[in-house]
Parts: C-alpha cells; structure tokens; sequence
C-alpha cells in the first residue's frame, strides 16, 4: 500500500523532520556531520552498507563545499515520508556556471580528481542538483549550489521493494517543515492524502509558537476526504479548531484523472502554481479558522503533465518567482521545497512547504 492511500497518509509533524544541520567551514565541519548521519540512519534502519554509501556521500558534499563555497555552506540530514533519508548540501558560494559538465568524471576547477558530483549521483537511490552562478553586479534573492541526495529503505539499488516505497507514478511530493529556533514544536502542519485519483493536502499554520500551536491540529490524521468536496472540509476543520487559538490554513486538491486544481483557503497562506513556464500566485480570505473569517471561495483551474504546485504558510518570505530562481520550478519537488524553506525561510517563525508535481 502506497504511503499516500486510505488513511495511511503524510503528517509532516510524524514524517518530515530536520535530523542535523550544521555549517561547514573546513574539513573537520565534516566529522561531526558523517557521526550523527550514522547514528540516524542505524535508528531509522538502514543496512551498514547502506550507511556506508550515506556517509560517503555526505563527505563529499561536505569537501566540495570546504573547496567551492568559502566557508558559506551548510549541510542537513532530513527524514522524508516512506523510509526516506536525504543529504542536503546549500551553499552562498559563486555558483556552478555549467552543472551537466561538473558531474562528469574527471571535471575539476580546483585541480583535483573531479570525481565528487559523479560519485555522490552513483551512491545516491535519487539526487538532483541546482545551481544559480553569482553575476557581476547581482542583486538576487541567492546565488550558490543546492545538492539533494536521497536514500530509500527499500533501496531498488540493493534489491529492495520497490513497491514498498511511495508510488510516486502520477504525483512526486516535497515537504519542508521546520520550527521556530529547531524547537520540538511546530505550529505549522502538512496533511496529504490520497484516494485513488484524488491527491489532497491540508496545509496548516497555528498562531503562535510552541506546543499549543502544534496542539491546536494534532487530531486531524485521517480527517480529509471526510467530505466530498473542499468547502465541507474547511467548515469542518473551522469547527474543529473553535476553542482553540485558531489557525489559517489553505486545502487544495489535485483530480489527477481530471487533470484539475481546486484549492480553497483562510488566512495568510500562499499557494503557486507553475506551468508552461509561468508562476502564479494565489492569496486567501481574510482571518482565522476557529475564530472569525470572510467566506472562502473555491479556485479551480486545469493542470496538465508537470503542473507544479506549492503551497506555504508565512514563514516562508513573498517576494519571489520564477525567475527568482530560473530552472529550479523544474526540478523534483523536494528540492524545490528544500531551497525555498532554507533560502526563503523567515527566522522569526516556524517554516513550511509543500510542493507537488503532477505526472500523469
């Protein structure tokens, strides 16, 4: 059964969780890095040689940014939905001006083996890589390398089940959740389910920090194909959190036999879409679920093979589009979500995304 079926769906709370992340300045940024990598992935239950491939990984993703990125890099270990594990490297450096040519063996700028990029795409089940150069003169939101590498329990490389991992034929998913000052608590939450054609997500925000704002939501598992269509699920969910310090939130569901988008939310939360090369952006009713808010209205549209959605709540800064960041809206959804929580992530609040391709 996929991770995405019946009522065995995605809480971000349970299934997305930042294990470790640490700047890298020099070499020795690595140790500590490769020591906590393993000691995660032995609790989640990876193989050993599974772990060996991981820390491989994980410590040239740490070189190339000791030898490229000036001391501007960080490196983090998150835990995904599914028996995922992912290496995240993201830098402020200057950037890779040619990226297909910096994976081929042998390619070097700083005279070495050239063999980092190459290696780090064998051991990795999943990787992609995203780079924006640095121009003369910019004055860009980022400018660096965004490296993603991933790692299934099931590993397909070593003879796993396949099957065993989320069916990701007609829908890929990216999830970002992060929480205020990395405390245990998050007042945001991603909920997403499927049921047969259907994709939904619940995307959450509770006002204010901590355990209360966690609290506030932490029994809707299984709650979101309660009703037939978006508007029933959003009196519910405003029922629900009556009493509480309230919530914004927007639900969005992706028809994938339909090939339709309908999305409906309350407060100040941000949903994109982008498709045929162009971004657009939508906002929501004015106020708070639980408490006092204008009517909702459903918006619909068509979306086709490779239409991206991405949702946030306000931890994550406006200002940005595509061409904030040109090429990346074309990446695996996780990576987008992994570079816009970091890059765009406001400090002062907890952080998420969640972006969705359609397939089919």
């Amino acid at each position: 059964m996929s991770f995405l079926t019946g009522s065995h769906g995605v809480d971000s709370t349970e299934d997305c969780k930042l294990l470790f992340c640490s700047r890298v300045h020099n070499e020795s940024d690595g140790i500590l890095l490769r020591a906590r990598l393993q000691v995660s992935a032995r609790r989640l239950g990876f193989s050993p040689a599974q772990r060996e491939d991981m820390v491989l990984v994980a410590a040239e993703m740490a070189s190339n940014q000791v030898k490229h990125a000036a001391g501007k890099g960080m490196l983090q270990v998150w835990q995904q939905p599914g028996g995922a594990l992912d290496l995240v490297a993201l830098d402020f450096g200057p950037g890779i001006g040619n990226v297909s040519l910096a994976q081929e063996d042998g390619y070097s700028t700083v005279h070495t083996l050239g063999k980092g990029l190459g290696s780090i795409r064998r051991l990795s089940d999943e990787f992609e890589i995203f780079s924006q150069p640095k121009e003369k003169d910019q004055q860009g939101l980022w400018h660096g390398t965004a490296a993603w590498a991933r790692f299934w329990m099931e590993s397909p490389r070593r003879g796993g089940n396949a099957a065993a991992r989320p069916a990701e034929d007609r829908a890929q998913i990216g999830l970002f959740s992060r929480p205020f000052s990395d405390d245990r608590f998050n007042g945001d939450r991603i909920y997403l389910e499927r049921h047969g054609d259907k994709l939904r997500w619940l995307h959450l925000d509770g006002l204010g920090h901590g355990e209360n704002a966690q609290q506030a939501f932490a029994n809707f598992t299984g709650h979101l194909f309660h009703k037939d269509n978006l508007s029933g699920e959003l009196v519910d969910i405003d029922r629900c959190l009556a009493g509480t310090r309230g919530a914004v939130a927007v639900v969005t569901e992706v028809d994938l036999a339909g090939k339709s988008l309908s999305m409906l939310g309350v407060g100040d939360m941000s949903a994109h879409v982008y498709q045929d090369g162009e971004m657009h952006n939508f906002s929501f009713a004015p106020g708070i679920l639980g408490r006092e808010h204008k009517s909702a209205k459903v918006t619909r549209l068509a979306c086709g093979r490779g239409c991206l959605i991405i949702t946030n709540s306000d931890g994550i800064r406006h200002g940005w589009d595509a061409s904030s960041f040109p090429g990346l809206f074309s990446q695996h959804p996780q990576l987008v979500a992994y570079l816009l929580g970091n890059v765009m992530g406001r400090v002062s609040d907890d952080q998420s995304v969640c972006a969705v391709r359609i397939n089919s």
